[in-house]
C-alpha cells in the first residue's frame, strides 16, 4: 500500500510539473499573448518606470534591472571582484574586500534593502548582505557604486539580513548558523546551550550613511532565517524567524523539524538601544573590518576594529518575546500598517498571520505559556490574527501591494498566490516556472508600496530558455497586478542566484544619479587635473606613473628606463567631464585587471614586469573614432640596466 501511494505522488507531481511546462509553451496564453507582451514592451529610447535591484547570489553583486522591460542595465560589484571595472583589484578598492580572514574576494549576497523616511524609500542607499563571511555594504544610489562595508563578528550566515528600519536607524542582520561565542574549540555534539545565535544591530549615520556595529543580541543557538523592522504602530521592533528550535547539530533535514512550531522571535530595538546608550551590554574582545570608500579621493580605507558591546537578552526585562509559529519557518513579512507579521511555516499549507495589536496586549496581560533561556513565550492562540487556509505548498515569502492585499510564493506548488490582508481570503493564483523563491513588489517592504508589478525569483528555469549546459540562469518572472486578477506579462534571466530585491521608482533616483566626478573635486593623492601635470617617478623598485587619459591618448605614452623586478604604479586620472565617456587601461601581462576609469575619476593599477621588452598598453572601452589609436608602450630593460627612466608627454 505504502509503495502504492508512493507511485501515485510521483505521479501527480510529474503531471504538475508537466501541466507548468504546458502552460508556459501555450502560444494564445500567459505572457506569450500580444496584449500582455505590449505591457511589458518599452520602446527604443524610452525609459522604464522602476527601478529592479536583484541580489546576485553567489556573485556577490547585485544587478539592476528596468521594469517592465526585464532589460539588464548594470552589474554593481559588491563583494567580489570584477574585472570590468578593476573593483577589488585597483590599488584603490581592495580593501574594500579586507575582513578578518584577509582578502576575502567573493561573498553570497542575499538581501537588498533600500533605504527609508518614515517608512517610505528615499532612495539614497541600498544595503545588502554577505551570507558567506559575515558582512553588510553600504551602495551609494547616486553613482551605484560600493561606498562602505562592515564586517559583522560573532556572526556566522548572515542570513536574515540586510533589513531597514523605517527612518534608516539601523540595517539589521541575524545569523542563519549559531556558533560558540566567542569561538573557541569544543566538541559539535555539545551544541545544545552553548551555541548562540547573534544579532547585530548595525546604526546608520542620517546624512553620510557611515556604518557603525552599535550592539550585538547574543540568542539561544537556535537558526535565525529571516526579518524584517515593525513599521507605523510597531515601528520600534523587529521580527526574526527561527527554525531548530531543537538545537540539532545534524541530519537537520530531520532532527531540526520536531517541533510542532518553531518561533518568530520579536525584538524591541528601541529598548535595547536605549538600555546599551545608558552604558548597559558588555564590551566584548572581537575582531572585524570596517571598510570605507570616499567618493572625494576615490579611495578605500580598512580598519581593524578590537571590540563589540554585547547584549544579553535577559538583561533587558520586556526587550524580546517569542511567538510561537508552524513549523521550519522561513519568511518573516511585515505589513504596510505593521500591524501584521506574516511567518510562513516551509511544513504548513496555511499562512500564519500575527497581530501586533494582540502581542502588546498578550504581553502587557502575561500570557505566556513558559520560556525558553529565559526568554518568555507567548501564547499562540493569544497573538493570532488569522490564518489562510489552503493556501498552496511550501509557503516562502509575502509582499503587499497599496490595495490591502498580499502576495506570497510558494515553492512546492509554483506559484504566487494573493490574497485579502484581514479577510485572509485568497483572490487569485498564477502559476511560475518554477519552484519560485522571494518575490517582489517596488517599495512592497515599506509603508508605500507602488502596486503595479510583481516580480518572482524563481529558482528552476527548466524549458524557459535556450539550453546552456547543466546550469543555466535563473528565471524571474514579472506579473501585472494592476487589476483584479495577476497577469504574467514576460519573463527573463536572471545572473547568479537572485534572493531578494528592491524595487523604486525611476523617478525617485534618475534625477539625483551622478553623471561624472568633477574633475576639480578629485582629491586622490596621485591625480593629475592638467596634462602637464603628468610624471613618472622612481622611488627605489617603485615607479609612480601619474597617467592623464582624454580622447583619444595617454600622457604620458611612451615609458623607458622600467626594469624587471620593479613594481609600477599607473595612476590614471580620466580628464573627460562628458557623462558616459569612461577611459578603460590594460597593461601586457598584468597580474590584476584592466580598470575602467570613470569621468574625473582617478584609480591605480600595479604592474610587476617579468620578461625584458617593449610592451604596450591600450585603452580598453571604445572612447572615439580614434580609439584604437588610444596606446603606449613601457620599455623594460633587464634588473642591472642603466637605461635613464624617461616618458613622453606627447610632444
Amino acid at each position: 500500500m505504502k509503495k502504492y501511494n508512493f507511485i501515485l505522488t510521483i505521479l501527480a507531481a510529474t503531471a504538475l510539473i508537466s501541466s507548468c511546462g504546458n502552460q508556459g509553451n501555450n502560444n494564445s496564453t500567459g505572457a506569450l499573448a500580444s496584449s500582455a507582451a505590449e505591457k511589458a514592451y518599452v520602446a527604443p529610447g524610452e525609459h522604464d518606470e522602476f527601478y529592479a535591484f536583484m541580489s546576485g547570489g553567489y556573485s556577490g553583486n547585485i544587478t539592476v534591472y528596468g521594469l517592465p522591460s526585464g532589460r539588464l542595465f548594470k552589474e554593481i560589484p559588491v563583494f567580489s571582484q570584477f574585472p570590468t571595472s578593476g573593483y577589488g583589484y585597483s590599488e584603490e578598492t581592495k580593501p574594500m574586500l579586507n575582513t578578518s580572514f584577509g582578502f576575502v574576494p567573493w561573498d553570497d549576497a542575499h538581501h537588498p534593502d533600500i533605504s527609508q523616511t518614515n517608512g517610505e524609500l528615499d532612495g539614497r542607499w541600498i544595503f545588502i548582505n554577505g551570507n558567506n563571511t559575515p558582512r553588510i555594504a553600504r551602495v551609494s544610489l547616486s553613482t551605484f557604486e560600493t561606498e562602505e562595508i562592515i564586517e559583522l563578528p560573532n556572526s556566522a550566515g548572515n542570513h536574515s539580513s540586510s533589513f531597514i528600519t523605517e527612518n534608516t536607524e539601523y540595517v539589521v542582520a541575524g545569523t542563519r548558523f549559531s556558533v560558540p561565542i566567542p569561538q573557541r574549540d569544543m566538541p559539535i555534539n555539545e551544541y545544545k546551550g552553548n551555541f548562540k545565535g547573534s544579532l547585530s544591530f548595525i546604526s546608520i549615520a542620517p546624512e553620510t550613511g557611515r556604518l557603525n556595529l552599535d550592539f550585538q543580541m547574543i540568542m539561544p543557538g537556535f537558526n535565525y532565517d529571516l526579518s524584517h523592522p515593525g513599521r507605523g504602530k510597531s515601528h520600534g521592533w523587529f521580527f526574526f524567524t527561527t527554525y531548530n528550535t531543537e538545537e540539532a547539530n545534524t541530519l537537520q533535514e530531520v532532527n531540526a523539524s520536531q517541533n510542532d512550531k518553531d518561533f518568530i522571535a520579536a525584538v524591541n530595538w528601541k529598548m535595547v538601544a536605549d538600555y546599551v546608550k545608558n552604558g548597559g551590554g558588555t564590551k566584548m574582545a572581537t575582531e572585524y573590518a570596517h571598510n570605507v570608500y570616499d567618493e572625494h579621493t576615490h579611495t578605500a580605507t580598512s580598519t581593524m576594529k578590537k571590540e563589540v558591546i554585547t547584549v544579553d537578552p535577559t538583561e533587558v526585562p520586556g526587550a524580546v518575546f517569542f511567538l510561537p509559529t508552524p513549523k521550519s519557518p522561513h519568511g518573516c513579512d511585515v505589513d504596510p500598517s505593521g500591524q501584521y507579521i506574516i511567518g510562513n511555516g516551509k511544513l504548513s499549507a496555511d499562512l500564519t498571520i500575527h497581530s501586533f495589536d494582540k502581542m502588546i496586549a498578550a504581553i502587557e496581560g502575561e500570557k505566556f505559556d513558559g520560556e525558553a533561556y529565559g526568554i518568555p513565550i507567548l501564547r499562540f492562540e493569544d497573538v493570532l490574527a488569522g490564518t489562510v487556509k489552503s493556501g498552496g505548498l511550501g509557503p516562502l515569502h509575502t509582499e503587499f501591494d497599496d490595495k490591502g492585499n498580499a502576495y506570497t510564493t510558494f515553492f512546492i506548488s509554483s506559484e504566487v498566490v494573493k490574497w485579502k490582508l484581514g479577510t485572509w481570503e485568497v483572490l487569485d493564483r498564477q502559476p511560475t516556472f518554477y519552484s519560485v523563491g522571494h518575490l517582489m513588489i517596488p517599495g512592497g517592504n515599506s509603508r508605500k508600496p507602488f502596486g503595479k508589478y510583481v516580480v518572482a525569483m524563481n529558482k528552476i528555469t527548466k524549458d524557459r530558455y535556450l539550453p546552456t549546459g547543466p546550469e543555466m540562469e535563473h528565471s524571474a518572472q514579472i506579473y501585472d497586478i494592476s487589476g483584479d486578477k495577476m497577469e504574467l506579462i514576460y519573463d527573463f534571466p536572471t545572473h547568479g542566484e537572485p534572493h531578494y530585491a528592491a524595487g523604486c521608482p525611476a523617478d525617485l533616483l534618475a534625477p539625483k544619479s551622478k553623471k561624472i566626478y568633477r574633475l576639480d573635486d578629485n582629491k586622490h593623492p596621485y591625480a593629475v587635473t592638467s596634462p602637464d601635470q603628468a610624471k613618472v617617478v622612481r622611488e627605489g623598485n617603485e615607479v609612480h606613473v601619474y597617467m592623464s587619459t582624454i580622447r583619444s591618448h595617454f600622457t604620458p605614452d611612451n615609458i623607458e628606463g622600467i626594469k624587471v623586478g620593479d613594481k609600477v604604479y599607473f595612476h590614471i586620472t580620466n580628464h573627460e567631464q562628458d557623462f558616459d565617456v569612461p577611459h578603460g587601461f590594460a597593461m601586457i601581462g598584468q597580474n590584476t585587471s584592466e580598470l575602467l576609469i570613470m569621468p574625473g575619476q582617478t584609480k591605480t593599477s600595479v604592474w610587476e614586469p617579468k620578461k625584458v621588452g617593449v610592451w604596450p598598453f591600450y585603452c580598453t572601452d571604445f572612447c572615439s573614432a580614434l580609439h584604437q589609436e588610444m596606446q603606449g608602450y613601457v620599455r623594460v630593460s633587464p634588473a642591472d640596466s642603466n637605461v635613464p627612466l624617461t616618458y613622453s608627454l606627447g610632444e
